[in-house]
């Protein structure tokens, strides 16, 4: 029997691979878009190392990860010609990560998280009806509360159908759990919301650099146009792969729906500020929340400018994420912190590294190849 997962090639799919192929047995089918099984093996091995050796990630291609080559937006996730037969009654169940990070293209969301979406639901009726699922696992995003100020969300309170979203991202994703809700009534669903996810407790590499990139413009620039009181609900990559993994093999979850947050130890602006360090050196700050609204109508402004000015990339990437880091709302994670028996890791405790390793890379994670010596023939099975 085996897992059924999407999305491991991204960044946080990566993490729950790792984490079942550390602490579980069950072997895992991992959905690749890709052209050939050997081209779908080098992007996996591309997202699994930030986690292990070559020689660890072939004993588990060998051991423990079936490839099925397919893509969520095409019908029937497009899978090949007798795949699903081979997998009707040798899936136990299913956890569904992919998703598209596009918080500017309302189409872009529509085609990968709402259509996507309704094609791996669709999958997994069709397996559920063969042999009765044990848990369907579906990964959203705290974004799904929408517009919030200064407040504290609890899981069974987010969705409000009426409340403005932030972007598309948030809007289909709330549609996404609407959607696995309907349609899957039937099946033992778990839904997991990730608030912002950045870098990792245990090391400073991150293949992940947006949010890393806001958090080190913000501690460069001196004069901070935020509340010092702000509360910025921030967890690290590897307690959410760590509760996505363990949560979905409990036989029996306490919840239906776990926020996967930093909750009431969300750090403010000024603890969070004062522990970070750049290159070990504090970086001197202060508040000025009255420039907040200044603040954001100059990075609309830069977004708009021509490309080759150098400010278009940083502009759209602040008028992304700015409203998340000024919105000073925090998701109560009582639930996974009792599940798991453990408390998310403040950023601040641990962020340092993280800007460090992003700095030093110039925010691009520097991938290894594939070994020459690893021909095609010798890992791709006909």
């Amino acid at each position: 029997m085996s897992i059924f997962i999407t999305g491991a090639t991204g960044y946080l799919g990566s993490y729950v691979v790792q984490r079942l192929l550390e602490a579980h047995n069950e072997r895992l089918t991992l959905l690749v878009r890709a052209r050939s099984k050997h081209e779908a093996q080098q992007k996996l091995w591309k997202a699994l190392q930030l986690h292990m050796s070559f020689a660890r990630f072939y004993e588990a291609l060998e051991t423990r990860i079936d490839i099925a080559l397919g893509d969520i937006t095409e019908p029937g996730c497009g899978l090949r010609a007798g795949t699903l037969e081979s997998l009707k009654g040798n899936v136990s169940s299913v956890i569904h990560i992919a998703a598209a990070l596009n918080r500017r293209s309302e189409r872009v969301c529509q085609d990968v998280n709402l259509r996507g979406t309704l094609e791996v639901v669709k999958l997994t009726r069709a397996l559920h009806t063969a042999k009765p699922l044990r848990r369907f696992s579906h990964v959203s995003t705290t974004a799904v509360a929408g517009e919030r100020s200064s407040e504290l969300v609890r899981e069974d309170e987010s969705i409000d159908f009426a409340r403005r979203d932030y972007d598309p991202y948030a809007r289909t994703k709330k549609f996404c759990e609407h959607m696995v809700d309907t349609l899957l009534a039937d099946v033992p669903v778990t839904v997991f919301r990730p608030a912002s996810v950045i870098g990792d407790t245990r090391f400073g590499e991150t293949s992940q650099f947006d949010m890393v990139r806001a958090v080190v413009m913000l501690a460069r620039m001196g004069v901070i146009p935020l509340r010092p009181e702000a509360r910025h609900d921030i967890v690290p990559a590897n307690f959410v792969g760590k509760a996505i993994a363990e949560i979905h093999q409990k036989e029996a979850p306490k919840h239906r729906i776990y926020h996967l947050s930093a909750g009431l130890g969300s750090e403010s602006s000024a603890v969070m500020m004062g522990k970070l360090k750049l290159r070990g050196r504090v970086l001197p700050h202060v508040f000025a929340p009255s420039l907040g609204k200044p603040f954001g109508a100059l990075m609309d402004a830069a977004a708009s400018t021509p490309r080759q000015w150098g400010l278009s990339n940083v502009g759209s990437m602040m008028q992304v994420f700015w409203p998340y880091v000024e919105f000073d709302t925090v998701f109560d994670n009582s639930r996974v912190v009792s599940e798991l028996g453990e408390a998310p890791t403040p950023f601040g405790d641990y962020g340092s590294r993280t800007m460090d390793f992003a700095v030093e890379h110039d925010f691009t994670y520097p991938y290894r190849p594939w070994p020459g010596h690893v021909g095609e023939a010798r890992l791709s099975p006909a």
